[in-house]
């Protein structure tokens, strides 16, 4: 065991953990924006399904999202610990064991993976399958602790949920549920990056190699303009495919023009003004960005409605 494993490995306490102590290990915060994409994912694919399988193929993402964010609490215990932001999970504070985690994890996982199957289709269940493996295995166990490009790489596990939702209605992979993809996959490294610029001291004590941490705070802001920049063909694309309306059309164009200027504003500034301020400029276009993916996908939903009249 590492010296750093072994300092930052919470003491085990005794405590009777309670039902929002487990539901915390689903990340909740997190499940929704996957519980949100999946469901327009579900709304614009070709054909529909009957309500009740749409229901039960969202539940089953979600719980498949929540087996997610369970083994990854389980595994980065030791970095959450002495990280102020999570410092309060349930692992690392001691509420719920490590070991319970890995078993609901690895329950959830299974039971979200064969009932998605079984409520709808195989290929859905497969991408769900490989999203949790993706996220626990690849990104949590590797990535994140290994590589500055974890966000990069790693952003992909979020990104699945609209396509899983996609082919869990028809049974395939498409150009449109593609592009949903890379919306939320592009996005991922400026909306974290920009997270990172005023979380700096959370990531240098866990020792996570963060672009921030590694090639430092104006390579980071260069990073974080140059992927808004590619950001904005992957979002505009999806007006070329049969998903996206006048309401997405507008909502992309005037979306992706302030999130520049915003990416930009980041790289121009000097690390002593945003200093001075508290980084509120990149406090600012952190919350813009969660603004951003909601209103792009909520303009596709829009879209799809507006289709139906």
């Amino acid at each position: 065991m590492s010296d750093f494993t072994a300092q930052s490995t919470p003491e085990p306490r005794e405590y009777d953990a309670g039902f929002g102590d487990y539901f915390a290990l689903l990340k909740p915060r997190v499940m929704s924006l996957v519980v949100f994409t999946a469901l327009v994912g579900i709304l614009v694919a070709p054909g529909g399904i009957s309500p009740m399988v749409g229901f039960t193929a969202i539940l089953f993402i979600a719980l498949g999202a929540g087996a997610s964010g369970a083994l990854n609490m389980w595994y980065d215990a030791d970095i959450d610990a002495v990280m102020k932001r999570t410092a309060k999970r349930p692992v690392p504070s001691g509420r719920v064991p490590a070991g319970e985690a890995l078993t609901l994890g690895l329950w959830l996982s299974a039971l979200s993976v064969v009932m998605l199957g079984l409520a709808t289709n195989w290929v859905a269940a497969a991408l769900l399958a490989f999203t949790i493996f993706f996220y626990a295995v690849v990104y949590s166990m590797w990535l994140k602790r290994s590589t500055p490009w974890n966000i990069v790489i790693g952003g992909a596990a979020g990104s699945f949920p609209p396509m899983i939702g996609w082919a869990a209605v028809t049974g395939d992979v498409s150009l449109a549920s593609v592009l949903m993809f890379g919306l939320i996959f592009m996005w991922t490294p400026p909306h974290f990056w920009a997270l990172a610029l005023f979380m700096k001291g959370d990531y240098h004590k866990a020792e996570v190699p963060m672009l921030t941490v590694t090639h430092g705070r104006r390579e980071t802001r260069r990073q974080i303009l140059i992927y808004t920049v590619l950001l904005v063909p992957v979002a505009l694309g999806l007006v070329l495919t049969e998903v996206a309306g006048p309401v997405y059309l507008v909502t992309a164009v005037v979306m992706n023009a302030l999130f520049l200027k915003g990416a930009y504003d980041i790289w121009k500034r000097e690390e002593a003004a945003a200093e001075a301020d508290n980084y509120a400029v990149e406090r600012r276009v952190f919350k813009f960005s969660l603004l951003y993916l909601f209103l792009h996908f909520g303009a596709l939903l829009l879209d799809a409605v507006w289709r139906l009249i």
